[in-house]
């Protein structure tokens, strides 16, 4: 037979009234609350892709765990809590206010001899005597007495702490308030109209103009928690919510300028404060106030509270200079960009879109010693050195950009404006790397004595000349020969050697000249054959330096150990130019920074009624820790007094008081 409709709806208030099933709703709640804790929440899906992997990034996402606060599952757990608490306090409450006035006086004879604690005292004064002087003595004691006579004597009822009770009321009351202050900050409009299909999430990478009214959010929308960067001089009367894989864009009721941003750091390179000046008008162009804002020190303004929460690059101009890194040339040519913008650059290899993603105005490096074994071993593409000891210092600006060829394939740079001093030489840095979870791997560039990368550069382009080689091998022979053995057989086989030495290097740097020595000679005269071949290689190269400097019109390189480190490292990055990525190098020469603040803009009218709620569960435990309910009952009959004593908790201080009022009664029953 089904059960009745009665029936079903006594069920159902008995399983919202069950506190077992309110505590399993708060438990849920717990382990969600620590999800969110632990995983940053509201980030963007790229990220979590990265930091999750495919496999694990789609069970997350098919469970919400990316923005738990606002999940579907979380609103109802905190709905069905609300219902299942506010059942349990209309079921119990009244329960709770009868018990908190009621003296329980109708207690009998029989029922308080069977109390634990409880004491017996005989006495000659009439009953109502010792009742009175007993009265007078827990009144003094704080209690609350009533003195109800009976046939056969007098009962006293007393009463302390009953308000311990109204600490359950208001923990199961402050548990609904700060659900419904959940539930109000939830966004629960957008999701409905999400639902019906009114609004839709923008996935698009599009300026925030060309979003469309279908994912936009009105500035009466009743909570919302965004977030916008603003550049000096700029403003902003829209923020953006990043949600699920997309973003919504949320009018403003007023528009917020940029006057100017400060900010602090610490010796370590480190923020310490950052502050902005901003301005606000209404949408008509009024300025209705103006403020500067902190970390920890917002302006709520028309119930919007405006946090300061980040910085960034706000649009800095950049003069570059590039630098063709596989053209038998060495003449640079000019770059223009702005940070956050894109600009197409034209090379022989092909055309390529640069997209300028950030400016730092200083970095704080540590340039301390480095170890012998990392002296010893470092690659340009195998990290950074590693420091036996610290030396912070600001090695100056660098710039962070994407270089993306036709098929849409891109890397990222990393380049350095000053040069860096390693081991006692200057370089130019430059990093790359393949996706934003890796480290860069840097190649670096010698300076020449003047503190320029153009010796560089003219030794490179030498160097991939074809139709210098000739030359090259040439000068290298004469050099390398006495004078009788010029015009022989042997100088044109060292020529030949030199060419081809050359035009292996040429080719593909170390890399290449080594897999020939694999292929022609055999292993046991390998390790000879490369020393020769490199010694070839670097004699070479500074013919080539003095062939470069003279159709440069420079004086010739002198011979002597500046001139032979910088040949050797020349050496070194350019076969790293091989495997660097990039047909060119870009050299940061000036720029025009601006600056940008990153603002928070919440709207909660929930937050309120969490404090109020926080407040009342505050009260709430300290009324059940620290109110202790204790009842006491005196019957007395004609030449015998019974004292009775209960409270929900038996702790030690409940035991003295016991033995404190037995020990009353037989002084005052004498």
């Amino acid at each position: 037979m089904n059960p009745s409709p009665h029936s079903f709806g006594k069920s159902l208030f008995e399983l919202m009234s069950s506190m077992r099933f309110a505590i399993s709703l708060l438990s849920l709640l717990a382990v969600a609350s620590i999800i969110g804790t632990v995983l940053k929440q509201a980030e963007p899906y790229s990220n979590y892709i990265i930091q999750l992997g495919p496999f694990w990034f789609q069970v997350f996402e098919k469970l919400g765990l990316y923005d738990v606060y606002h999940a579907a599952w979380f609103l109802l757990i905190l709905t069905f809590l609300v219902a299942s608490v506010s059942v349990c306090i209309i079921r119990n409450a009244p329960g709770f206010a009868r018990d908190m006035r009621s003296f329980r006086e109708h207690v009998s004879e029989q029922s308080l001899n069977a109390f634990k604690h409880q004491h017996s005292a005989n006495t000659t004064q009439p009953p109502e005597a010792l009742a009175a002087t007993t009265q007078r003595y827990l009144e003094g004691q704080g209690y609350k007495v009533k003195n109800l006579p009976r046939e056969d004597g007098v009962l006293l009822a007393a009463k302390a702490g009953s308000w311990n009770r109204l600490g359950y009321f208001l923990a199961h009351s402050a548990i609904v308030m700060i659900c419904i202050g959940g539930l109000m900050d939830g966004n629960l409009v957008f999701k409905a109209q999400q639902l019906l299909g009114y609004k839709k999430i923008e996935k698009r990478d599009i300026p925030q103009s060309q979003v469309p009214a279908i994912s936009r959010l009105s500035a009466s929308n009743p909570s919302f928690r965004g977030s916008v960067q603003i550049p000096e001089g700029s403003s902003a009367s829209v923020a953006f919510l990043n949600v699920a894989d997309g973003y919504l864009v949320q009018e403003l009721p007023f528009t917020v300028a940029l006057k100017q941003f400060r900010i602090e750091h610490y010796t370590t390179g480190q923020p310490k404060n950052f502050e902005s000046d901003i301005e606000i008008f209404d949408h008509a162009g009024k300025k209705i106030r103006e403020a500067t804002i902190a970390v920890n020190h917002p302006l709520i303004h028309d119930g919007i509270a405006i946090y300061q929460a980040s910085f960034a690059d706000g649009g800095t101009r950049l003069a570059i200079r590039g630098w063709n890194l596989f053209a038998p040339t060495a003449a640079p040519f000019d770059v223009t960009g702005t940070v956050h913008e894109r600009s197409t650059l034209t090379s022989e290899a092909g055309n390529y879109t640069l997209e300028f993603i950030d400016f730092r105005p200083f970095n704080i490096e540590n340039m301390g010693g480095e170890t012998t074994a990392t002296r010893d071993t470092m690659s340009v593409f195998g990290g950074s050195p590693v420091s036996d000891k610290k030396h912070l210092r600001n090695v100056g600006p660098s710039f962070q950009y994407k270089m993306r060829d036709a098929r849409g394939q891109a890397r990222e740079f990393s380049n350095y404006m000053l040069p860096l001093e390693l081991e006692g030489r200057w370089y130019m840095m430059s990093g790359v790397r393949e996706s934003p979870n890796e480290s860069f791997r840097y190649i670096r560039m010698p300076l020449d004595a003047d503190g320029r990368i153009d010796s560089f550069m003219r030794l490179r382009g030498a160097l991939m000349n074809p139709a210098l080689r000739p030359e090259i091998a040439a000068r290298f022979a004469r050099q390398a020969l006495p004078q009788d053995a010029w015009n022989t057989e042997i100088e044109d086989k060292l020529k030949f050697s030199a060419a081809q030495v050359l035009a292996l290097f040429g080719e593909g740097g170390f890399q290449t000249l080594g897999q020939s020595i694999e292929d022609k000679v055999p292993e046991a005269e390998r390790d000879k054959a490369a020393g020769t071949y490199l010694r070839i290689l670097e004699l070479a190269a500074f013919e080539a330096l003095h062939i470069a400097n003279r159709q440069a019109d420079l004086p010739a390189p002198k011979a002597d150990d500046v001139t032979g480190w910088l040949v050797r490292d020349s050496l070194n990055s350019i076969s790293d130019i091989f495997v660097y990525g990039a047909p060119v190098y870009l050299q940061l020469m000036q720029y025009d920074e601006v600056k940008a603040t990153g603002l928070q803009l919440t709207r909660s009218p929930g937050q309120n009624i969490v404090y109020f709620g926080s407040l009342l569960l505050t009260l709430g435990v300290f009324f059940m820790l620290y109110v202790r309910e204790r009842r006491v009952w005196l019957l007395v009959k004609h030449g015998r007094a019974l004292l009775a004593m209960s409270s929900a908790k038996h702790t030690i201080d409940f035991e003295k008081e016991f033995t404190q009022h037995a020990q009353a009664l037989d002084t005052l029953a004498r």
